[in-house]
């Protein structure tokens, strides 16, 4: 199986040492979020590669050369203030990190997700063509690969949705978005794409791709592996192993957390010697091993 560490929290950000101490320790439990009795166990044993998701890699660049899986990087790294970004570490250690993570797991496993993109008055749309050029200047050599998304109407996006204010994309703005950040990337030797979008933008210079294709999944393990039907889209299927509103960055457009409360809850509740990331296992629970 491919582990998804994690699309729900950021693993990586706020709890590495406890998925460090998870792997050395050779398994760990996760709560189904729509039956939260029934707990998947996962053994390492069982997992040919790890796709680590977050917006802040230090904590974990330690730790990375005695992981003995393959591993892929996906790194959030967006133009926003503390307005849409409240808890962000600074952004130019986080580019020096990326610079490390490329050297560590190579370039082709690190992508770079500029994620979602969100117009308004602050963030114009020149604003973002600014701010991509500078990235992709920053991370020439280091970074290969983009992916590009647009900010979706979450239940966390309608809660906020004067303190993003944002319009709705049209035609012109998605060919600004296409044509430059194309050439921007072409400039620096990276490639730019979407990932389950609508609109892909091919049209304007964007390669056809997915998050984690089964190509690339197959390159990486050897193995051939299912698309995700989970998420509906073409992507090669994984387990993640994060719980939702669990995420201390309190960004305002994300989808996996969007009760702020609830994340000073559950974060509350996580105890580093648990197999678990947030609570305990309870007498009541059931385990089940979880193969693929």
């Amino acid at each position: 199986m491919i582990l998804m560490v994690s699309g729900r929290t950021d693993i990586v950000a706020f709890y590495t040492d406890w998925f460090i101490d998870r792997y050395r320790e050779g398994y760990v439990d996760v709560r189904n979020p729509f039956n939260p009795k029934l707990v998947s166990r996962i053994n390492f044993n069982n997992v040919d590669a790890i796709l680590f998701c977050t917006k802040n890699p230090i904590p974990i660049l330690k730790y990375l050369k005695s992981i003995d899986k393959p591993i892929i990087f996906h790194v959030t790294l967006t133009p926003y203030k503390e307005d849409i970004e409240p808890n962000i570490r600074d952004k130019t250690k986080i580019i020096d990190a990326i610079k490390e993570l490329s050297s560590i797991v190579g370039i082709d496993n690190l992508y770079i997700r500029y994620d979602p993109i969100l117009i308004n008055k602050k963030y114009s749309l020149d604003y973002h063509k600014r701010a991509f050029e500078k990235m992709c200047s920053l991370l020439d050599g280091y970074v290969k690969h983009i992916i590009v998304s647009f900010i979706d109407d979450y239940k966390n996006v309608r809660k906020n949705k004067y303190v993003l204010n944002y319009k709705e994309l049209d035609e012109f703005d998605y060919k600004e978005i296409g044509i430059n950040f194309s050439k921007s990337a072409k400039s620096h030797g990276m490639t730019v794409q979407t990932c389950f979008e609508e609109r892909n933008l091919v049209e304007y210079g964007f390669i056809k791709g997915e998050c984690l294709s089964r190509e690339m999944a197959f390159k990486l393990t050897g193995k051939v592996f299912k698309e995700w039907k989970a998420r509906g889209c073409s992507c090669a299927e994984m387990v993640d192993i994060g719980v939702y509103n669990s995420c201390k960055h309190f960004c305002k457009y994300c989808y996996a957390n969007y009760d702020e409360v609830k994340v000073k809850s559950n974060y509350s509740k996580h105890n580093p010697n648990s197999s678990l990331l947030v609570g305990e296992l309870e007498s009541d629970d059931i385990i089940k091993e979880r193969i693929k």
